[in-house]
């Protein structure tokens, strides 16, 4: 009888040792599915930044080559040519005003009324 105890206590300790590896194992496969996820992942931004840097390097080319084709740009440098002009005129503008602000001065402090 001491023998069946002991085989019976020996079968629950392996139990619980069984039951961590099979943990242990599955823990092992989620990680190594999850491992999978991160580098697909990795593939596609890698994809995409390659993509990217084609498109910066097409741009680039364009730029280099003075292609200034589009009707965007050269309405945005007609824009700013007006604003050019009318910051110009502003400040004669200003000027005139404060040129005349100073030449009526004397004349007001001359008058008593």
């Amino acid at each position: 009888m001491v023998k069946k105890v002991t085989k019976k206590a020996s079968k629950k300790t392996e139990a619980p040792k069984t039951s961590s590896i099979d943990r242990l194992i599955d823990s092992n496969i989620e990680l190594q599915h999850k491992m999978a996820d991160v580098l697909l992942g990795v593939k596609e931004l890698n994809e995409n930044v390659s993509s990217l840097v084609h498109i910066f390097k097409s741009a680039g080319e364009h730029i280099k080559a003075d292609k200034y084709e589009d009707p965007m740009i050269n309405r945005l440098n007609e824009l700013l040519e007006q604003n050019k002009n009318l910051a110009k005129a502003l400040s004669l503008l200003e000027k005139f005003v404060k040129e005349k602000q100073t030449s009526a001065s004397p004349l007001a402090s001359s008058n008593p009324y």
